[in-house]
């Protein structure tokens, strides 16, 4: 796991720092110092500029673009009745297409002209909308008059929505399209219209705007700035002649109400040829900045670093190396310089190491063997402890044997 990973880097960074013992011996090894103090501010750098892109993503920008949505139909075996009528003819149909293009910045399109290629660059039509509603006419059509789409409950994003019935009576079908925003936007009050200039807009920018207004009109209150003066403006939206900053959240949410959404009517014709469009109408929508994929992707290519783990690997095993042959170095070079105290000293280091391993580190073999260290007080209270602790199984113990006498 990518946790698992970062603890095993963690304790493999002391590692790959050379001992002063080792740079002592190896004054070229001062390269390899600086590489190191290179590679941590390279590093340092690297989490920089991953916390801020990590921060742009969490409220990504955004750039205004025009969606137009093309609303036309399409017709089938429209032919004129005939009496009787023909065996084995296919009933009269008609299809309704909604889609929608986003437009490159400054391109216009002619309406009457074919619609273009989606544009991978950009969302798909459905993106752009919470929920679409088609009505049709319930005196032709009762058992289904209406065609509701979510994009809560889509599964996948549509470059357009198409409505096929059959049918040969023109109608007029109304299109209900409510849009999706994210983050979501309200319809500012009339009020609050008039002094911010904007009829829809995001929460957030919303209360910067009034900050901003407060701020250019010096409405702050110099003695309590906590408070604001409102002005004749203000007054209409809040009724008060002075407001806490901290009510200022809460006083907005009345002046703002759900967007309208967007009422189109088409005309369902079956004659004349090819495809009839009423109209083509255009939505500013709101699309990501085109560098946020980019973004994304360096995001995800920084938790990759098989290559650099790789070179870790290779480095930790070689300043493992570097230890080893540093202390072979150093028990030659002992044993070389003096012979006799070397070997006796690791005589020594070895009895202790010994002892400790079979864990009689606090015994004094010596003293053991003389006959005054059985005198002392407290071997016959130890003696008498040992002679009356239980057996550990049924003959074992002091005169526990078989063969005893």
């Amino acid at each position: 796991t990518p946790a698992a990973a970062r603890r095993n880097k963690k304790r493999k960074l002391p590692e790959k720092q050379l001992p002063d013992r080792v740079a002592a011996l190896l004054p070229e090894s001062a390269l390899y110092t600086q590489l190191l103090e290179f590679e941590s501010r390279v590093d340092a750098a690297l989490h920089r500029k991953k916390v801020d892109i990590q921060e742009a993503l969490k409220s990504p920008p955004a750039l205004q673009r025009t969606l137009r949505i093309y609303v036309f139909n399409t017709f089938a075996n429209q032919a004129p009745r005939t009496i009787p009528p023909p065996k084995n003819a296919e009933p009269p149909t008609w299809s309704l297409k909604i889609i929608g293009r986003v437009l490159e910045d400054g391109a216009e399109l002619d309406p009457a002209s074919v619609v273009p290629k989606h544009n991978p660059v950009y969302p798909k039509f459905s993106s752009f909308f919470k929920r679409v509603t088609i009505a049709l006419d319930p005196s032709l059509y009762p058992e289904n008059p209406l065609i509701i789409w979510e994009n809560a409950r889509s599964a996948a994003p549509q470059e357009g929505f198409e409505v096929k019935r059959k049918g040969d009576k023109e109608f007029s079908a109304n299109i209900r399209l409510e849009m999706n925003y994210n983050p979501e936007k309200f319809k500012l009050s009339q009020p609050l219209m008039e002094v911010l200039g904007v009829e829809v807009d995001t929460r957030s920018r919303v209360i910067a705007a009034l900050w901003q207004y407060i701020k250019a009109k010096k409405l702050q209150n110099p003695t309590d700035p906590s408070f604001f003066m409102c002005d004749p403006q203000l007054k209409k939206v809040f009724g008060e002649d002075k407001l806490r900053f901290a009510m200022l959240s809460q006083k907005i949410s009345q002046h703002l109400s759900p967007p309208p959404p967007i009422n189109l009517e088409h005309k369902i014709k079956l004659s004349g040829n090819g495809a009839h469009a009423s109209a083509c109408y255009d939505v500013i929508v709101d699309v990501p900045f085109p560098l946020q994929k980019e973004m994304s992707a360096f995001l995800a290519n920084t938790e990759k670093h098989k290559d650099i783990e790789a070179c870790d690997e290779v480095i930790s095993a070689s300043i493992k190396k570097i230890h080893e042959h540093r202390r072979r170095r150093a028990f030659f070079l002992g044993f070389s310089q003096s012979p006799v105290e070397f070997i006796n000293a690791l005589i020594a280091s070895q009895s202790k190491d010994l002892k400790l391993i079979a864990g009689e580190a606090n015994r004094n073999i010596e003293r053991e063997r003389r006959a005054d260290f059985y005198n002392q007080p407290w071997v016959e209270d130890a003696v008498i402890r040992y002679l009356n602790r239980k057996p550990a199984s049924g003959n074992e113990g002091p005169g526990g044997g078989a063969g005893g006498s």
